[in-house]
């Protein structure tokens, strides 16, 4: 009995999890540039139960599980218009570079400002990259040329920190830059709802599964053991 509990508490945790991110995607619906994630899950192993007299199969008991790994849907998202000069998008594959205190890392988010000096930068101050790697100079119309900014391959891409992507630069990318545009998220919103939905009810069997045992072994320490 106690193994059930184990197994339904696994269940539990593993739902949690699932909700994080789901929360995550949901928070991020309209942060330009986003990529959503989605959660896989596992069995920790089979038991294969048998007759301890007689030697015959009773069956297979699952031992509970875990959150597998944890994908993110790299496919670009289409553009939409803003009409801000500063607002930039890349139109198919690739990543714009940005040099912060931690390193170079990339992005999809062209959400972009100016710097005091005139330095084309992301909206906390990280340093936007061109194609040469050197910062990027606004012209003194306070604009800058689209292809000026760099646009790169990255292999092997894994989410880090506020909508930043680590991973290592393969060179030029064929994406183009478009100016007056942003790359919507590739979060859905409904999808997330209804995955959020599907997650508690899994969540709050685990649950009923939990107390129906504990009320079983509280029987069996008060009841059981009192019969004569």
């Amino acid at each position: 009995m106690e193994r059930g509990l184990y197994i339904a508490a696994s269940g539990m945790l593993a739902e949690l999890r699932r909700q994080d991110q789901i929360a995550n995607d949901l928070a991020n619906a309209a942060t330009p540039g986003y990529k959503s994630d989605r959660s896989t899950q596992q069995s920790f192993g089979q038991l294969l139960l048998a007759n301890q007299r007689t030697g015959q199969t009773v069956g297979e008991l699952g031992l509970g599980v875990q959150v597998d790994e944890t994908t993110t849907d790299w496919t670009p998202q289409p553009l939409r218009q803003t009409d801000e000069p500063l607002d930039f998008g890349i139109q198919g594959e690739g990543y714009f570079a940005v040099r912060t205190g931690e390193g170079v890392f990339y992005t999809r988010n062209g959400q972009f400002t100016l710097s005091p000096q005139g330095i084309l930068t992301t909206a906390r101050g990280d340093i936007v990259m061109g194609a040469n790697g050197a910062p990027i100079q606004a012209g003194r119309d306070g604009k800058v040329d689209p292809a000026a900014i760099g646009v790169f391959n990255v292999a092997g891409p894994r989410k880090v920190g506020d909508n930043l992507i680590a991973g290592n630069a393969a060179g030029q990318a064929t994406g183009q830059v478009q100016a007056g545009y942003l790359e919507g998220s590739g979060a859905d919103p409904a999808r997330s709802m209804v995955d959020m939905i599907a997650s508690f009810r899994s969540f709050e069997a685990s649950q009923k599964v939990v107390r129906t045992l504990d009320e079983t072994l509280q029987l069996a320490a008060s009841k059981v053991g009192s019969l004569q």
